[in-house]
């Protein structure tokens, strides 16, 4: 059974450890707690608590985000970040929402799912589609943004642009 749950602040060392085994920059995916100590980790909780909690840019740039947790049967084995809004910046690099599974479970499909229940999620926030950027030579995630309904609406020297409506999720 797939469960999308909410990142809160007394996730404990189950999480901890999946994101151990999530490696700290792959594939434009950025997984910071990644080498943090346990307490470092509880820390960034907090953080990520309240920045989904943000109204509006902070610091420029910054944009509320909600991340989610995909349990397997009990188990988490990936990771999801959904962006409340863009910014012109993130329109290029970055979009709506990013996504690790842990390197033991890729190739189940739960990237699939995890993307579907992500743009579920988008839907209930009122965003009608979303944008994904994947690098080029990530296509595996290319296949997963396409088995939900992405379209790929330009490639840049790095990456594919792909817009998926969260309606079809």
């Amino acid at each position: 059974m797939l469960e999308l749950r909410k990142l809160s602040v007394g996730d404990g060392k189950d999480v901890y450890q999946m994101l151990q085994d999530i490696p700290l920059e792959e594939n434009g995916l950025q997984n910071n707690v990644n080498g943090l100590t346990y307490e470092a980790y509880q820390d960034w909780l907090v953080k990520k608590q309240q920045e989904s909690e943000l109204d509006g840019i902070v610091d420029g740039w910054k944009v509320p985000a909600t991340t989610y947790w995909l349990y397997a049967d009990g188990v988490p084995v990936g990771f999801g970040k959904l962006r409340h809004f863009l910014t012109d910046a993130l329109r290029k690099a970055g979009g709506h929402i990013g996504y690790g599974i842990a390197p033991q479970y890729r190739g189940k499909g739960y990237g699939k799912e995890l993307l579907k229940l992500l743009l579920r999620k988008a839907d209930e926030m009122g965003i009608d589609k979303v944008l994904v950027t994947i690098h080029l030579d990530n296509r595996a995630s290319l296949a997963v943004a396409l088995a939900n309904g992405g379209a790929i609406a330009e490639q840049t020297d790095e990456r594919f642009l792909v817009w998926i409506n969260t309606r079809q999720a």
